[in-house]
């Protein structure tokens, strides 16, 4: 699909959504490196107003600015609007009943992660880094928004979002001894890499966890940030580097 929608440099999630409920993926755009044309990042060193007018500009496609968060590779989730206390609250999942809140997560190699319920009636965003998503982000999530709505973890639809691929993600015997203390059949989604390290499959360990909770409506963007380098941001490609929005909203007049 087109990486620009609306003039801006970014794509509708190959994914089937319930009605009323839209989500937003953006792309790095054309423009100086290393910050690239559409960077959203207020905290990498770019010039601060051109992130504003970046973020100001989303306005095209989102019905409201998202509360941007600061992300620390956590489990904490805010449920928009009235947990987002001052501007930029610490957390790693956000999640909203409420019709035109827009739900965010910035990243660029980590993964984003977005949910819906199948009736539209709560949405929801998670950054999941290999730390976040060893330490049960993706499980306070999914928790936090099933017991919000009454209902089942296999009510859920997942979007697994733009991150650094299988065979780039190289890792440490600490990655791998994190995941196999959780399942020893963790196991299968590394591969061996260079001398002492691993190549670690951010995507599927995700998905792996999304099943064991009994989300199985799962869709993947197939989408590697670091080896394609004319979509995306990539830290560990780059190192200073801009970073990309996932979005996820009810829209307006919904409910």
């Amino acid at each position: 699909m087109p990486d620009v929608q609306a003039g801006l440099p970014g794509f509708v999630p190959d994914w089937s959504l319930p009605a009323g409920v839209r989500a937003w993926q953006t792309c790095r755009g054309v423009g100086e490196l290393p910050y690239g044309g559409f960077n959203l990042g207020q905290h990498v060193g770019d010039d601060a107003v051109s992130v504003a007018a970046n973020r100001s500009h989303l306005m095209a496609v989102v019905p409201a600015q998202p509360t941007w968060l600061t992300q620390v590779h956590g489990t904490r989730v805010l449920e928009l609007p009235h947990e987002a206390h001052g501007d930029s609250p610490e957390a790693d999942a956000v999640m909203t009943t409420e019709p035109g809140v827009v739900c965010a997560v910035m990243t660029a190699d980590c993964l984003p992660v977005l949910l819906a319920d199948r009736a539209g009636r709560i949405v929801g965003a998670a950054h999941a880094g290999w730390r976040g998503l060893a330490d049960g982000v993706l499980e306070a999530l999914v928790g936090n928004m099933s017991s919000r709505v009454g209902g089942q973890s296999n009510d859920l639809l997942a979007w697994i979002g733009p991150a650094i691929g299988p065979d780039a993600f190289e890792v440490g015997d600490d990655v791998l001894k994190a995941f196999v203390a959780l399942n020893p059949e963790n196991q299968a989604y590394f591969k061996v890499g260079a001398a002492g390290k691993w190549l670690a499959n951010l995507p599927a360990l995700a998905a792996a966890k999304l099943r064991a909770m009994g989300v199985n409506d799962i869709t993947q963007s197939g989408c590697c940030t670091y080896t394609q380098a004319d979509r995306f941001y990539s830290y560990r490609r780059d190192q200073v580097t801009g970073r990309m929005a996932s979005m996820i909203w009810i829209t307006p007049g919904r409910l």
